[in-house]
């Protein structure tokens, strides 16, 4: 007998976050053998299924400051999993390059998002006494933003040659580090 789904299963950002969850999936299993493997895989897994689950807290209350607190929790969870995607595939442990394929079905929800957490009423809320304010911004808002964004500022010294100086030997390194560290664990 098939399940009947909730109402929140129902809404485009929770099956865009389920597309999110899927393609994590297949990444964690693509994942060559390493040391970092299962804690990568677990990662991205865990931050997928959160999305869904902050999702579906945010749906099953109404005040406006406990929803806006589940979509921040969301954001943060769509970073973590995306950092752990990008990392993998800097140390060369999976087997095809993710990284652009989840940065757009990123993209595809951060869109739906955007339109979902519009929706909230702010008008629903109380004071919470912590001086936190959630506001979303209009699309001419974000326009503006955009416009007034100085990308010489924000880069400053950065130099892409930094990216390329990334050894392998450095994690090497920090694989050597860890097992001594297990070794003096399991010493005492």
């Amino acid at each position: 007998m098939a399940r009947r789904l909730e109402k929140f299963e129902k809404l485009p950002v929770y099956q865009k976050a389920q597309e999110l969850f899927d393609l994590a999936d297949v990444i964690a299993e693509a994942l060559k053998e390493d040391s970092m493997k299962e804690h990568l895989a677990v990662q991205m897994c865990s931050n997928a299924a959160l999305i869904q689950a902050k999702i579906a807290g945010a749906e099953g209350g109404s005040l406006y400051s406990l929803r806006m607190q589940n979509a921040v929790l969301i954001k943060l969870a769509v970073q973590d999993m995306f950092n752990a995607v990008s990392f993998a595939s800097m140390v060369k442990i999976n087997e095809e390059d993710y990284v652009q394929l989840m940065r757009e079905k990123i993209e595809e929800f951060r869109l739906v998002f955007v339109d979902w957490i519009r929706g909230f009423d702010k008008t629903y809320d109380i004071p919470d006494n912590w001086a936190i304010r959630f506001d979303t911004s209009t699309p001419e808002q974000e326009k503006l933003e955009e416009l007034m964004f100085d990308e010489d500022r924000f880069f400053g010294e950065f130099n892409e040659d930094d990216l390329n100086d990334f050894e392998s030997d450095d994690l090497e390194d920090l694989d050597d580090d860890e097992k001594e560290d297990d070794d003096k664990n399991n010493d005492q």
